[in-house]
């Protein structure tokens, strides 16, 4: 098995000032002593480095990419937009949308972080890798064509899947998405289309508050082909895995894609200070071995992962490490130092039993 891993060091040059932790400076809002806003570059270096480390790294193809060109950028943004974007980010920087501000240059590093994405989608749909992680920053999966949102400046994957539709390589995309946090842009960006199926396990009601709801389900040639499944505060290990089995296997299965992508997100870990999830890495784990049996048994086991959120600097990387063991079929484990404490911290029989009954609420909210 050959997994590549797409980075880049200047992604983790994107800086986002001017917040404490999601509220913006101002009145009563003290400056923080370190960074901004969460989505620090810390998080993703340290899983970068902790696969270094552990020598990860030596059984993984590191690749580079191209910044997305300027007409791969227009197949999702519209050019008034990136003419903005492009302008602010010359002049110094600045933010638009919501909670996406950026510096001089935030424009290219975006790009950068989208090419990463479509270098990622392009090298697994041309065979010449059997599957890949691509370590993006700014992160994709809030960002709407015109208006970026929640940390997200260009909507990475829908990019790398236009990009990839638009040269003949592919006809049908899965994208599932375990982020905490409800995949509004991806789903925005496809709703009303057949050809790629979007699927948000996500916290219901956290981020954005009034969006991710499971009656969404697309719209016109698109009805049907968006799925979200939001989950209770406190779901653990095992709420997760039964979410899988019986709501997203059962939909990629019915979809038959010429891949999928994972828009992974480690923010439903226990210890991450944006979500309220109880994950641990083995979820993580489990959950890339389920999308690898899917993907093996439906497209040729061609998957790409591309990084979203995750917000706790130490534990983000043991979670990371575990997805991206997995996809590269290594023994070599990252021993979580949490691992005893968050085990004990899993929610017990009762709270399974009531998540099952509403994943049931679920499935019959989906008939």
């Amino acid at each position: 098995m050959t997994t590549a891993f797409f980075w880049d060091e200047q992604c983790f040059w994107h800086i986002g000032e001017g917040y404490a932790l999601t509220y913006r400076l101002g009145g009563h809002v003290q400056p923080m002593s370190v960074g901004g806003l969460p989505e620090s570059p810390e998080a993703k270096r340290r899983m970068k480095s902790l696969i270094d480390v552990t020598g990860l790294g030596r059984e993984l193809e590191y690749r580079h990419a191209r910044p997305a060109s300027r007409n791969e950028l227009e197949l999702v943004h519209p050019a008034a937009f990136l003419d903005t974007f492009k302008q602010l980010s010359d002049e110094g920087g600045g933010e638009l949308g919501l909670r996406t501000p950026f510096g001089k240059g935030g424009y290219e590093i975006a790009a950068l972080s989208a090419g990463l994405a479509r270098a990622a989608l392009f090298a697994v749909l041309k065979g010449e890798f059997d599957n890949a992680y691509a370590l993006t920053r700014p992160p994709g999966h809030h960002c709407l064509p015109d208006w970026p949102n929640g940390f997200c400046l260009l909507a990475n994957i829908a990019i790398a899947v236009e990009a990839a539709f638009a040269e003949g390589l592919a006809s049908r995309v899965a994208v599932l998405d375990w982020d905490v946090h409800h995949g509004n842009g991806t789903e925005a960006i496809f709703y009303d289309r057949d050809d790629v199926l979007t699927i948000s396990i996500h916290q219901e009601h956290n981020y954005p508050t009034d969006t991710g709801d499971v009656q969404d389900r697309g719209a016109g040639a698109g009805e049907g082909f968006n799925l979200n499944i939001p989950l209770p505060g406190g779901t653990g290990h095992k709420g997760y895995l039964e979410a899988m089995e019986r709501l997203v296997l059962p939909s990629l299965e019915d979809f038959q894609p010429d891949v999928i992508i994972v828009a992974s997100g480690y923010d439903a870990s226990i210890y991450d200070p944006l979500g309220r999830m109880m994950a641990v890495p083995d979820t993580f784990r489990q959950m890339t071995a389920m999308v690898m049996e899917a993907a093996d048994n439906l497209c040729h086991g061609k998957l790409v992962v591309v990084h979203e959120g995750g917000y706790s600097d130490v534990h983000v990387p043991f979670c990371g490490h575990a997805v991206v063991e997995t996809l590269a079929g290594s023994n070599i484990r990252a021993v979580d130092p949490m691992e005893e404490v968050t085990n004990k911290r899993q929610p017990g029989p009762e709270f399974d039993a009531f998540l099952s009954q509403w994943i049931d609420g679920l499935r019959k909210s989906l008939d």
